[in-house]
């Protein structure tokens, strides 16, 4: 194939690039991974293949400076969603998981994965460009990413069972 053959740019998502980015996410401190899709940052959509462990953190956030819709769509594993008010009031949380899992999310709404089984992977598609500076606003009410605040605030989360409460 030659440079300009489309072709040539086609990906392809397999055991083998799942098993590899399972590997990273192992060794990796975050204890996730991704692999870009797209292949440069100004690229719309931005498309990431992610993988993820059990105990890997997400800092509640939300993307408003741009507004962006973002979609996860599961494809192994168990994930609960959660969704909160701007006052870190968890309004809902979605589980995905054994077929067809996935959430679309719009602009501006507060949400955090928390991985439910061992691993999971899914993949993530919001609007371009990417500018790692700006993408997200973490939510000022809820433990930095590498605090040691996280492990008790996962806690928390988990033990949410209703439609609203909140974590004290």
């Amino acid at each position: 194939m030659h440079a300009g053959d489309p072709l040539s740019a086609v990906i392809v998502v397999d055991d083998a690039m799942c098993d590899g980015l399972l590997v990273r996410a192992r060794a990796s401190g975050r204890r996730r991974a991704h692999h870009n899709l797209h292949t440069r940052f100004d690229e719309n959509p931005q498309r990431v293949l992610m993988a993820a462990l059990r105990d890997s953190y997400y800092t509640p956030h939300r993307h408003t400076q741009p507004p962006k819709t973002e979609t996860f769509v599961l494809l192994e594993g168990r994930i609960d969603v959660y969704l909160f008010d701007d006052d870190g009031t968890i309004r809902r949380r979605v589980s995905l998981g054994d077929r067809c899992a996935a959430i679309d999310l719009p602009p501006g709404v507060w949400h955090a994965l928390d991985i439910v089984s061992d691993h999971a992977l899914c993949l993530e598609a919001k609007p371009g460009p990417f500018d790692p500076k700006g993408d997200k606003e973490f939510a000022p009410w809820a433990p930095a990413e590498g605090s040691e605040a996280c492990a008790r605030y996962q806690t928390l989360l988990r033990a949410f069972g209703g439609l609203k409460g909140e974590l004290s």
